[in-house]
């Protein structure tokens, strides 16, 4: 049990390893926070599923833990993409529209 429970906390951290190293490339910004906030997600849970492993009697703990993560890494990538648009460019589809 403790060699698998490593192994998803190595993951774990490989996921990190890799999402962080997208933060290297040429791509555009929100393409990298959404490759970043997803491999950090994945990379968590693993973690966290690790650790869920080893001390099986602390569930309830790192199980909300886990669920905030999915939910508030989401809500997050949400409110990035929003933030992101442009409001010149729907005002101005708007009035083409008309």
């Amino acid at each position: 049990m403790q060699i698998l429970s490593y192994g998803c906390i190595a993951l774990g951290l490989v996921f990190w390893f890799w999402g962080t190293s997208s933060l290297l490339s040429r791509r555009s910004v929100l393409f990298k926070l959404h490759n970043l906030s997803v491999s950090d997600t994945l990379g968590s849970i693993s973690i966290m599923v690790g650790l869920l492993l080893l001390r099986p009697r602390e569930w309830p703990l790192l199980l909300l833990a886990i669920l905030s993560l999915v939910f508030w890494n989401t809500m997050l990538g949400y409110v990035l993409a929003y933030c992101s648009s442009s409001p010149r460019l729907d005002s101005h589809l708007e009035r083409n529209d008309d």
